[in-house]
């Protein structure tokens, strides 16, 4: 459900509920289906040319292309347009252009980047637990815990592909698993980049198997703590929506498509009330346990939105950037969720752990500023 915080200013008093009801399990008009280009990606030096499909009308170009060929971002064709390599109607384009469907498009070069290669960086890492099968390691908020895909030339280093857990694992341990590739070895899970907490390293490829089992069968315990905005009245509540991809807003997951729509699938978040803190100044907040069974794309911080109480810090999903009034306001860089507990049996030697990560000093010190009402100088 959306945030009141979302609401124009004059109307935050007002309940979003009726219509989030209303909607909820209403499917948007479905998009117009692009018709999906043949590319030769092995072809570095030719030029694609082709003719934009009647479809495409009415959609920005960097949109059309990103649909259109399978696999590439819509920032990489931004990228693309960006250096020239694009041509419509023999013109070079800007990427807001707003297509009629017939025009003559080219493309010089591979559109798709080569694949990034992960490298040893030498990035201090807080390990929590380390056995010669796995590692339990405590990820920092503002870390990617791995590179996506880039446009790098083979031995040089992307920006994008730096900074990554990944690089500071391979600086930082001799063998780590190959089942997730290249790109992603020894990652079994992942957390988004602003949510810092516990992650388990697999080294070795049997130990990356049997964990993957294991989280497909629910056998670990994840708990995490997060502040939300506003007070939630019940001391605990199950959500069980289902999560998929919002078709209008490519980077968000939603609740509010239908549970047998495609690429739709069932989530399940405990949340259980750990204080509720009221301050003049700032407003309510609400600090939650929460404990997944499942492990959706960016399920918490969906199930929260959805109870109308965002994450704080998650202007994604509804958080305000800014709380407070000026000249006294805060902020938060980052959200303020963190996988704060795992229980598991490990899967190899078969013995009980359960591994504790302590909030963050940040989290600390915004959460001091919410209880005591203080205002920044």
């Amino acid at each position: 459900m959306p945030s009141k915080n979302m609401l124009p200013k004059g109307q935050r008093r007002r309940t979003v509920k009726p219509q989030y009801r209303a909607t909820r399990g209403v499917e948007s008009p479905p998009p117009p289906v692009i018709p999906i280009l043949d590319i030769d990606d092995d072809a570095e030096d030719s030029t694609h040319a082709f003719t934009a499909a009647p479809e495409a009308a009415g959609l920005r170009l960097d949109q059309y292309l990103a649909q259109a060929i399978p696999d590439i971002s819509r920032a990489r064709v931004q990228l693309l347009i960006e250096h020239g390599q694009v041509r419509v109607n023999g013109q070079p384009p800007k990427a807001k252009l707003k297509l009629q469907g017939g025009e003559q498009i080219e493309i010089e070069g591979a559109p798709h980047p080569p694949p990034l290669h992960a490298f040893p960086e030498d990035i201090p890492l807080t390990i929590l637990y380390e056995d010669k099968h796995l590692a339990i390691i405590d990820k920092p908020a503002g870390m990617t815990v791995h590179a996506g895909s880039g446009n790098a030339a083979p031995g040089e280093v992307d920006e994008r592909n730096a900074g990554t857990l990944v690089n500071a694992l391979l600086h930082h341990f001799n063998k780590l698993s190959q089942v997730g590739g290249e790109l992603r070895p020894g990652i079994v899970h992942r957390l988004d980049k602003q949510t810092s907490g516990i992650i388990i390293v697999a080294k070795d490829d049997s130990t990356h198997r049997k964990l993957g089992e294991m989280f497909s069968s629910r056998e670990l315990e994840k708990t995490y703590i997060a502040l939300v905005h506003g007070r939630l009245t019940k001391d605990s509540i199950t959500i069980k929506l289902p999560i998929g991809r919002d078709l209008v807003r490519r980077t968000r997951m939603t609740t509010r498509r239908s549970a047998d729509s495609e690429g739709v699938r069932p989530a399940v978040s405990h949340v259980k009330v750990l204080e509720r803190i009221h301050s003049p100044h700032y407003g309510d907040f609400t600090l939650v346990e929460v404990r997944i069974e499942t492990g959706r794309t960016h399920q918490i911080r969906v199930h929260l939105q959805a109870l109308g109480h965002p994450v704080v810090g998650d202007t994604l999903y509804g958080a305000p950037h800014q709380i407070g009034q000026p000249p006294s306001t805060l902020s938060l860089d980052r959200n303020f969720l963190h996988a704060a507990r795992l229980a598991f049996t490990h899967p190899q030697t078969r013995k009980a752990l359960a591994i504790e990560s302590p909030l963050p000093v940040q989290l600390n010190q915004f959460l001091a500023n919410v209880r005591t009402d203080k205002r920044p100088i």
